[in-house]
């Protein structure tokens, strides 16, 4: 029986066929892997990174036919496609970003700027060897701490200082070298979380010492910490509340009696600051807490803070203290874990040094915050008068960011743009500037942008 007399006996079945083929069609013209990377046009290209794309590239092209979004397959595209995805592929994740959100210390954008004249002090080091852990006097093996802890000393007048990886580091080996199995008494007001679900009370129990609460979540008295101390406790601990503030009827412990009380019983006294600043801040903010310069009056025995925060240089964590209680710091094994490298230290000795020369123009986020309101204004008007766009330029507030004197309002001032808010906040991001929204409008707040800025935002604002 011929194959037309078939189809007329049976023109359903071969109507399911021919649709199956036809619906098998796309499927059958996806390239095999190894034929599709050994193209000529993929010749000069790294084929491991290359297959890695191929797969998932043919695997969602496998999807959109199940999906039946496509019904053919274009050879030509696909190598298009993968030649633009491999050049993606080899581009850094990392890249410039221009905060225009207000929020100087920003931790999704980076936190703490690195000035070009500190980086450039740092080059050097960074990129030749150095005499990172060698004594030159002595022509020997030497200690990678000495750089940057001498010249901790002699800006702070502390006694000694040890440089780890970040402050959280910082907090748990003081806590587990001197209160391992033993007592830390807290205030619980003081018991905080941070970003990425960093908690004190976690951080605690894990380091090995048993955390002691006192005082209630609004109101810890001098007495709390004195009635809380045992023959167990090794260590009074103050905590910065970096992200809240408690308001209303409240009562704290000023850690300066905090420091005499521990001294008195033959206790460490610890301050985890979070964030030290040295000069005098604008706005209010130094009222608001104490300079590195004020606290270390009170002779603490250990207090720590973050490198990249109010001190404006990079992630670290700054301990400063006590000779002998630095030197043990220094014996635990667990300090090989949070120890930082030459760059860290290289750019973190010259921001130090910039300090020493009183040159806070090279501290970004110190010039930042102290910028007057005349000052921004100028920078818009400025700015703004090459728009191409309607805008208003007003005053508003804004924040400090980083976990940094939390709920303290700082005045600003800003570009609003004429436009739907939410279209301009994607176009703006899609060219590497994040602003905010505000009262329905996108802004650019002149408090945390630089003159070197300007060129990206006029370029970005004229193709509207």
């Amino acid at each position: 029986m011929r194959g037309e007399e078939l189809v007329k006996i049976f023109p359903s079945a071969f109507y399911l066929i021919s649709k199956k083929v036809e619906t098998m069609k796309p499927f059958r013209q996806l390239p095999k892997i190894d034929k599709l990377i050994a193209d000529d046009s993929f010749k000069d290209l790294n084929k491991s990174i290359l297959t890695n794309l191929a797969k998932r590239y043919i695997e969602n092209l496998r999807e959109k036919i199940k999906n039946n979004q496509i019904d053919k397959i274009d050879y030509s595209q696909i190598i298009k496609d993968l030649k633009q995805e491999y050049k993606l592929a080899l581009k850094p994740s990392l890249r410039p970003i221009i905060n225009a959100t207000g929020v100087t210390i920003h931790t999704n954008l980076g936190r703490s700027l690195i000035d070009e004249a500190i980086y450039d002090g740092a080059k050097d080091v960074v990129c030749n060897y150095c005499n990172l852990e060698y004594d030159l006097d002595k022509g020997k093996r030497g200690d990678r701490y000495q750089h940057t802890t001498q010249a901790l000393r002699e800006l702070l007048n502390c006694e000694d200082a040890l440089i780890v990886n970040n402050n959280a580091a910082a907090v748990f080996l003081i806590l587990n070298t001197f209160a391992k199995d033993k007592e830390s008494i807290v205030s619980r007001g003081e018991l905080v979380e941070i970003g990425g679900s960093f908690r004190v009370p976690d951080v605690m129990r894990e380091s090995g010492t048993k955390l002691v609460e006192v005082g209630t979540t609004n109101k810890t008295k001098f007495a709390d910490y004195e009635n809380a101390i045992t023959d167990n406790t090794a260590l009074l601990m103050k905590v910065h509340k970096s992200n809240y503030t408690i308001e209303g009827f409240t009562q704290e412990v000023d850690f300066n009696e905090i420091s005499k009380l521990a001294k008195s019983k033959n206790l460490i006294d610890y301050y985890d600051l979070g964030s030290g600043y040295i000069p005098r801040l604008s706005w209010g903010l130094s009222e608001a807490e104490p300079s590195l310069d004020k606290l270390l009056e009170c002779e603490p025995s250990l207090i720590s803070f973050s490198g990249d925060k109010l001190f404006g240089s990079v992630q670290a964590g700054i301990i400063l203290g006590k000779k002998e209680l630095i030197a043990k710091l220094k014996k635990n094994q667990l300090l090989r874990m949070f120890r930082v490298d030459k760059v860290t230290l290289a750019l973190l000795e010259q921001t130090i040094l910039a300090y020493k020369l009183k040159k806070y123009e090279a501290i970004p986020t110190i010039s930042m915050l102290n910028a007057t309101v005349e000052e921004l204004e100028k920078r818009a008007n400025y700015l703004a008068k090459n728009f191409k766009i309607d805008y208003e330029i007003k005053e508003r507030k804004t924040y400090v960011g980083g976990g940094t004197m939390p709920n303290r309002k700082i005045p600003t001032i800003i570009i609003a743009l004429s436009g739907g808010a939410i279209a301009l906040e994607s176009h703006f991001r899609a060219n590497g500037i994040i602003g905010r929204i505000e009262d329905e409008h996108f802004i650019l707040d002149m408090r945390s942008l630089r003159e070197k800025d300007f060129k990206q935002i006029i370029e970005t604002v004229n193709m509207l």
